[in-house]
């Protein structure tokens, strides 16, 4: 009995091209790419509508959009910074690394996940939500997770919350909690006053790193996303500090 050979489905907006896209916002923008990934984004959601609605002609493109944005901006913020990431002796990997169930862990995500688990008590032990994780190799104590989204509200509460869960335990209160947003809905831009989600990531992150066009209102905890690689230097220098003299 001869098989059918079914048709391979078209790869729509893999990193790769993502990646493409980016190289060319720095060729145009030079240091200041990250400024415009939101301007990129609308571009490969074009690429991604002409594809898609070859394959789904009657289906609505927006709602699968919606589905694959948030990941796509995680990958490219992970392409973005890796290999800075990288020169500081860190590593970094996805959130969902330490939660898969059909690969088992290796020793040393073993050791960083044991490193981030919340107690619960006797509703049993749960990792925080990260989109991206960073940690220092040679200990997996010294931990920064990252929240990553478009918009302020789509999460910035629920990285509140952790990093406050984080702080009840010695285990686990020295672990950063950063979020990067591309603020698309301005709420970090101050009018009369504060809006909530600028509250919240001054008081309950450790710091918030904005990729806009827009002015925003600058901060201790609210910067333009160049800072995040100085910032992660500056800790792990600190980290070091407190180990030597400890």
């Amino acid at each position: 009995m001869t098989r059918v050979k079914k048709d391979k489905k078209v790869k729509l907006m893999d990193i790769e091209e993502l990646k493409e896209l980016y190289a060319v916002k720095q060729q145009e923008y030079g240091v200041d790419a990250y400024r415009h990934i939101s301007e990129l984004l609308n571009e490969a959601k074009a690429i991604h509508k002409e594809a898609w609605e070859k394959e789904n002609p009657n289906g609505n493109h927006g709602q699968s959009w919606n589905a694959i944005k948030g990941h796509r901006l995680e990958l490219l913020i992970r392409h973005i910074i890796v290999q800075q990431i990288q020169l500081l002796g860190l590593k970094i990997i996805e959130g969902r690394e330490l939660i898969k169930q059909t690969i088992k862990l290796t020793n040393e995500l073993q050791q960083v996940k044991r490193n981030l688990v919340i107690d619960y008590g006797e509703f049993g032990m749960h990792l925080p939500d990260a989109d991206l994780i960073i940690y220092n190799p040679e200990n997996y104590q010294d931990i920064i997770i990252v929240s990553i989204k478009s918009t302020m509200r789509d999460r910035v509460a629920q990285t509140g919350y952790w990093k406050l869960k984080l702080m009840q335990s010695p285990l686990t209160e020295k672990t950063l909690v950063y979020f990067i947003t591309l603020d698309e809905d301005g709420d970090l831009n101050r009018t009369k006053s504060y809006r909530k989600p600028r509250a919240i990531v001054e008081v309950d992150t450790d710091s918030c790193y904005v990729l806009t066009e827009e002015t925003i209102e600058i901060s201790d905890n609210v910067k333009t996303f160049d800072r995040f690689i100085n910032d992660v230097e500056i800790w792990l220098s600190e980290r070091k500090s407190d180990i030597q003299s400890s």
